[in-house]
């Protein structure tokens, strides 16, 4: 059982409220009082993780720029950036909420707006709640019912799927990458009001392009998640190839997928040849980390699938057919 007890902080302020978390035997920080609203704002916008954010932003235009018949209807364009704008941030609020005993106990994440204590868990609740309620009806109302759908979809998959399952099982990597792929197929069906084939070619770019990414993360931060308890797969079998096998088979899969929108049509040759170089320049990194694992090959698979996924899309929306 945790105890809680109510720390003063100096010169008689009100301090955060801290638990004694019972996994690990560390002090967990939980509230605060007494602070700046300014501050308060930063750290709601810290909640919503606006880099994660943006690339879900992108994503999705991507997809509704590749799917759109004609030209583009800029107010549902807008309409469609508003609401997933809400519904994302919405997501990583409540990522964080539920995560917040965990981020306490990496180093990466422990200055974060919850495990810091510049917010309560009720805050950051309420405040996720809202934000994803609030996307996810504003899509329905401006956009469209089947939008609606796929983004409540993936935030309900985000935060009550594949959060729970980073402390149970190393699947927890698939089972994320879904989630992470839906977004342009949002954009998809709220051009065209369905989900064609364009709309899961996309789906499958992205779903594959997480394996290597977020493996070579994992790769690199393996000791990191073992302190939170994260049983992604270098944590489960640290000593196995089958973290770097993971990374090769993703990056080879992800180079056959990448070359299928020219293959049906939806882009021209400069996609399929952009494609085809960014892509091969991925494997080879991963097939090197394979051969000799080391924490500088890790770091160029993430440095590459960093570069890999912006440059790929700006070759799909320039050109599409």
């Amino acid at each position: 059982m945790s105890q809680t007890e109510i720390m003063g902080g100096l010169e008689g302020r009100p301090g955060p409220a801290r638990h004694v978390d019972s996994f690990t035997g560390t002090e967990v920080v939980v509230g605060a009082t007494g602070r700046d609203r300014w501050r308060v704002l930063a750290d709601l916008v810290a909640l919503t993780k606006p880099r994660v954010v943006l690339m879900v932003l992108v994503t999705t235009v991507v997809g509704y720029y590749v799917a759109l018949p004609g030209a583009p209807h800029y107010a549902q364009a807008l309409h469609l950036v508003l609401g997933t704008l809400l519904a994302a941030g919405g997501a990583m609020a409540l990522n964080q909420y539920r995560e917040r005993d965990v981020d306490a106990r990496m180093s990466r994440t422990r200055t974060r707006p919850l495990p810091d204590g510049r917010l309560m868990p009720a805050e950051a609740l309420a405040f996720g709640t809202a934000l994803g309620v609030a996307g996810v009806a504003y899509l329905a109302l401006c956009v469209s019912a089947l939008a609606a759908v796929v983004t409540g979809a993936t935030l309900v998959l985000y935060v009550f799927a594949y959060t729970p399952l980073k402390l149970r099982t190393p699947l927890c990597t698939l089972v994320g990458a879904v989630p992470g792929a839906l977004p342009p197929v949002s954009g998809w069906v709220a051009a065209r009001d369905d989900a064609g084939v364009g709309a899961w070619v996309l789906f499958g770019i992205l779903f594959l392009w997480q394996l290597p990414h977020t493996l070579a993360i994992a790769r690199l931060y393996a000791a990191d998640y073992a302190r939170a308890g994260v049983r992604v797969l270098p944590v489960v079998d640290p000593a196995s190839p089958r973290t770097e096998r993971h990374m090769v088979a993703g990056s080879c899969a992800l180079l056959a997928v990448s070359l299928l929108p020219t293959v049906t049509g939806l882009t021209g040759l400069i996609y399929g040849s952009g494609a085809l170089v960014l892509g091969t320049g991925l494997t080879l990194l991963a097939l090197a980390q394979a051969r000799t694992p080391s924490a500088v090959g890790a770091r160029r698979v993430l440095f590459a699938s960093l570069l890999y996924l912006p440059a790929l899309l700006a070759l799909l929306a320039f050109d599409r057919v």
